[in-house]
């Protein structure tokens, strides 16, 4: 097997998830709670990589890294580096290709609080970031570690967004998923195929613990 690949990929889904989970807590917070309407839009904006296709955010993605535009042009000027097919191009396209999978979760959790208790806290004279981080939280553990394994497990098995802004330059931007295509594209099945087992088995680990999250937090409302 890559074990460069694999080791970038990991690295690549840890960074993302961190940088997800400290976006994704009070975006989802906020679309919860919010009396208004009109986050209707931006709870759109935040699914629509579910439905895009992976290669036109990809394109989207790489036209806005790109030297000719102006943070491209502005990261350039400061590093002397291109975004685009480079480690941190790939983090940026990541994150935005995963960001529902982080705030999905999130969202529904924060929703199915109950009011009172962000009522009474706020009457005991706590703040948003203080109710946010002492009530909020605790009780939806279930749906922070459902986000939290989602979104590393999606980044894992990016392809399309990755091989539009990243390329493929191995130990910067080859990732497990372009490595196995790779292997396919040189009929070195045999690789192919191992890399492919071990990516099954770490789905199949994922859902496991994705659904008994979710069960569990669903249990642990029915009984209180």
């Amino acid at each position: 097997m890559d074990w460069q690949a694999i080791d970038l990929s990991v690295r690549l889904s840890l960074a993302t998830t961190a940088i997800l989970l400290v976006i994704a807590v009070p975006l989802a917070a906020w679309l919860a709670h919010t009396p208004r309407r009109w986050p209707v839009l931006i709870e759109a904006v935040v699914a629509l990589p579910l439905v895009l296709p992976p290669t036109v955010l990809g394109f989207y993605v790489l036209v806005a890294l790109g030297t000719r535009s102006p943070i491209g042009q502005w990261w350039y000027e400061l590093t002397g580096k291109t975004l685009a097919f480079s480690f941190t191009g790939l983090l940026i396209a990541s994150v935005l290709y995963s960001l529902p999978f982080a705030v999905q979760p999130l969202l529904a959790s924060f929703a199915g609080l109950d009011r009172r208790l962000l009522d009474a806290s706020e009457v005991l004279g706590r703040g948003r970031v203080d109710t946010l981080l002492r009530v909020v939280l605790p009780m939806c553990r279930p749906g922070l570690a459902t986000a939290a394994v989602l979104t590393f497990a999606h980044t894992m098995g990016e392809f399309g967004v990755v091989l539009m802004v990243g390329g493929n330059i191995p130990g910067e931007t080859r990732t497990v998923s372009i490595s196995i295509y790779d292997s396919v594209q040189a009929f070195d099945y045999a690789t192919a195929a191992r890399t492919s087992l071990a990516l099954l088995a770490f789905s199949l680990v994922v859902l496991t613990v994705t659904y008994s999250l979710q069960r569990r937090g669903a249990l642990t409302w029915v009984r209180r």
